[in-house]
């Protein structure tokens, strides 16, 4: 089964639906318990792939493929899951500040942060820091991700750090920050405690975070 699971963590990595799909299906036959074949099958293969991207090896179009193959494989796990809630490493909230249109980048990190086992609310492009900061407040969130691509709504991203302080909630939340014109030394000026460059460190710094 060790080598089962092994197969099903390369086929994600390779983004083989079909093989995940295949395989998923064998691991369920074969008596092994849903947590196991996610955990230890699923799970790794993005992972490995998150690696790959963040060394230059692999490329945006292949982490979209992976996170498909694996959301089919997730797909067939969640009937033998028994209720267990699959992102339950953490809650983050992602969005992209108010006045900016783009969520791509975005949408990368909800998919990779998904993919790695955490609950995710996404709220969106043009977020106002109201809404972030209702969201924080009713999702009891750990962490909240703000994305930003124009120089000029980068200077959104402390107004809602801003938001947090006013309604209490920025000792009970962590806030990372990412997009093109970013900077760790931006996070620091604005008191941003994570900072990612993609969305394979993204995940890492969503861990860093929450050890903290």
């Amino acid at each position: 089964m060790i080598d089962l699971l092994g197969s099903l963590a390369q086929g994600v990595e390779k983004g083989d639906d079909k093989q995940v799909v295949e395989l998923v299906g064998k691991a369920l036959q074969g008596g092994t318990v849903a947590r196991e074949i996610l955990e230890e099958g699923l799970v790794p293969g993005i992972q490995a792939l998150g690696q790959r991207f963040k060394e230059g090896m692999a490329y945006l179009p292949e982490i979209l493929v992976s996170c498909r193959a694996m959301s089919r494989g997730v797909e067939l796990l969640k009937p033998h899951l028994g209720g267990a809630d699959v992102g339950n490493k953490g809650t983050v909230v992602v969005g992209t500040v108010e006045g900016d249109m783009h969520d791509i980048g975005k949408n990368l990190v909800k998919i990779m942060l998904e993919s790695n086992g955490f609950r995710v609310e996404d709220l969106g492009a043009d977020v106002v820091p109201e809404t972030f900061v209702n969201a924080v407040r009713d999702s009891k969130a750990d962490v909240v991700a703000l994305s930003a691509l124009l120089t000029m709504t980068m200077v959104e991203m402390p107004n809602v750090i801003g938001a947090l302080k006013e309604a209490g909630l920025r000792g009970k939340v962590k806030v990372l920050i990412g997009g093109a014109p970013i900077t760790r030394q931006f996070a620091d000026e604005i008191g941003a405690e994570g900072f990612a460059e993609d969305c394979a460190s993204a995940v890492d710094e969503v861990v860093r975070l929450m050890a903290l």
